[in-house]
């Protein structure tokens, strides 16, 4: 009998959205909404609200159904590690980590991963949050033999906030 190669998921695949418990619904929105602009696209009244970047229903849920008032699961615990949150270009990115400082909110690391640049910080709730944007494929590290070659340098922080401010999308304009 021949051995049968590991099941390997259709390509097209991708991680949908995330669900958090949190102690503080009203709180909650105002670190995902107010600081890293998505928008609430539903709420169930002081238990569950949902938000989005863009129209899609929902990139990140919060609810206090089992967590109202609740702390933080302790170090050495298990659980999520951090909810990654995808930039589309490198000044998306340096946007909305200018809104993150100036929030007030500490940085819990930067990183540049070869394939990608990354800011490491904490929700209210003490969770883990990645923001990041990928470089284009092409610009990948890779070994010789084709396999990635990603690392953890240190990132250039003060060069990702010289990036200047996004344009802001105000439409066709007259020419």
């Amino acid at each position: 009998m021949s051995e049968q190669p590991p099941y390997q998921a259709d390509p097209r695949v991708r991680i949908g959205h995330v669900h958090l418990k949190v102690a503080n619904l009203d709180r909650a929105i105002r670190f995902y909404s107010g600081v890293l602009g998505l928008e609430v696209t539903q709420r169930f009244g002081s238990e569950a609200a949902f938000l989005s970047a863009g129209g899609y229903h929902h990139h990140i849920g919060l609810n206090t159904w089992e967590s109202l008032g609740g702390s933080p699961p302790p170090m050495g615990t298990t659980g999520l590690y951090h909810t990654a949150i995808l930039y589309p270009t490198r000044v998306a990115l340096a946007d909305a980590v200018r809104r993150v400082l100036r929030a007030g909110i500490q940085l819990d690391g930067a990183a540049d991963h070869g394939v990608s640049e990354a800011i490491y910080l904490r929700d209210p709730d003490e969770n883990g949050v990645e923001l990041y944007w990928d470089r284009p494929q092409a610009e990948w590290p890779r070994k010789a033999n084709g396999d990635l070659a990603m690392y953890s340098r240190r990132l250039d922080l003060h060069g990702l906030l010289s990036e200047p401010a996004p344009e802001l999308n105000e439409g066709p304009k007259d020419l």
